[in-house]
């Protein structure tokens, strides 16, 4: 936390970025289970390569003297347009029928890891805007993105048709800070040309003398220029370290670009090995986003009794579960213990362990795992039975909200994993099992 506080100081941005990606990229390894999303890559990939783009030095300030290397500003560049291209490909050629037929959005709001109040009254919008709205993303990851690669315009033309969508997005559901992320590297669409028309004249005089100087220099001659053979050499071996951070460079574009040409090109094989090299760094990664779309809110509840007669539900912080409470906004934080329970409740519950896990810490009163709850309905002992059950929800109408107040409407499906009952000497065993996996969703 403290090298992250001195980055938005800006104080010695270099090493307090690589303390920053050290930290980040230990922690997604050490979280197992509750790490390994797209969100993740992304911020390690934007991390490292920011490190070269970042000025030098422990105060550099605006760093004016010292712009950004264009390869490591256009690595970044490539980044945020893999994030979308590839998720816009994934979408479209991925499978799911509904983007092509302008379906995959009717139900999206409702059906999220954590979906907010201002997903709940768009939901609400009719069908036209829904399939308008899965046009307009297919359109733009597909298309727009392109952008990027054409003159200085239509780059800035392309900040201001993406910048709202992905807005929209981060308002309408909670992805954590996927979206603050996306939108963070949009803004290097942009240049310091750009900026500095809303500032006043006297502010950051010598970025505007070093325009004025590269304009003035582009229009110029070249000289001639002579120089010995040891001058020459001197040269050569002063910038080594700059070809070594080339290289490292274009070892990174190679692993990025491989499987965006992979995809546009099946038939092209190129050597996997400098990617394969880079996974544990997850510098270099594949994305797709809501390639297939979620057509159903599964939620996953842990309730606990002393008799197996009476359930009591332990209250989660973020999730859905209170029907009268509207689903708020938590991004760019993101509460992983009720992200992956959504995860998990999308498929069986032996591929995800965590949660029978978290029946056998609770017939414990775990304090780590209570910390993960809004509160312990069993603060005096722990309970005898613990079972996790699934619940279906859905996003009431208009009509029902206004009448009852309840955002939500559920359905109950029964255990989702084995139920447990901790003996008088504390041994845990099971006492009913799944009957059935839940429905394909």
């Amino acid at each position: 936390m403290l090298a992250s506080l001195l980055l938005v100081l800006n104080l010695w941005p270099r090493a307090m970025l690589l303390v920053c990606f050290i930290a980040f990229l230990s922690f997604v390894s050490a979280a197992q289970d509750f790490s390994g999303y797209q969100s993740d890559g992304m911020l390690l990939s934007a991390g490292f390569l920011s490190l070269f783009c970042a000025p030098s030095g422990f105060r550099p300030r605006f760093a004016e003297s010292e712009p950004p290397s264009r390869v490591s500003l256009f690595l970044l560049q490539l980044v945020w347009f893999t994030i979308y291209f590839e998720s816009g490909f994934a979408k479209y050629f991925g499978g799911d029928p509904s983007w092509r037929n302008l379906t995959a959005v009717d139900q999206y709001y409702q059906n999220g890891p954590l979906p907010t109040w201002i997903g709940w009254y768009v939901q609400q919008l009719p069908h036209w805007f829904h399939a308008s709205t899965a046009f307009l993303i297919l359109f733009s990851e597909l298309l727009v993105v392109w952008m990027l690669f054409l003159p200085r315009r239509f780059r800035i033309l392309c900040f201001f048709i993406l910048t709202p969508l992905q807005i929209a997005i981060a308002l309408t559901a909670n992805y954590t800070f996927l979206n603050y992320l996306v939108l963070s590297l949009g803004i290097l669409l942009l240049d310091d040309q750009f900026f500095l028309r809303f500032f006043p004249q006297g502010w950051f005089s010598n970025a505007r003398k070093t325009f004025e100087q590269s304009s003035a220099s582009s229009s110029a001659p070249d000289q001639p220029e002579s120089r010995s053979f040891q001058a020459r050499l001197l040269q050569f071996v002063s910038a080594l370290p700059l070809w070594s951070v080339a290289l490292v460079l274009l070892w990174i574009f190679y692993a990025i670009a491989l499987p965006l040409v992979s995809e546009v090109i099946p038939s092209l094989r190129l050597p996997l090995k400098p990617v394969s090299l880079l996974e544990p760094f997850r510098i270099a990664n594949q994305y797709g986003l809501f390639g297939r779309m979620t057509w159903a809110c599964y939620e996953i509840e842990f309730q606990g009794s002393e008799d197996g007669i009476t359930w009591t539900p332990y209250p989660f912080r973020y999730k859905p579960q209170d029907l009268r409470e509207p689903p708020r906004i938590y991004a760019p934080y993101q509460p992983r213990f009720d992200w992956n329970l959504w995860f998990a409740s999308l498929g069986y519950w032996r591929e995800n362990p965590f949660v029978v896990h978290t029946e056998q810490l609770l017939l414990e009163n775990n304090r780590d795992v209570l910390a993960l709850f809004a509160s312990n309905p069993f603060p005096q002992s722990p309970p005898h039975k613990i079972r996790a059950v699934l619940w279906q929800y859905w996003f009431t109408d208009l009509a029902t909200k206004r009448s009852t107040g309840l955002w939500w409407r559920r359905e109950f499906h029964g255990l989702y994993s084995p139920a447990l009952e901790r003996s008088p000497d504390g041994k845990i065993f099971v006492t009913d099992w799944p009957q059935s996996l839940p429905p394909p969703p």
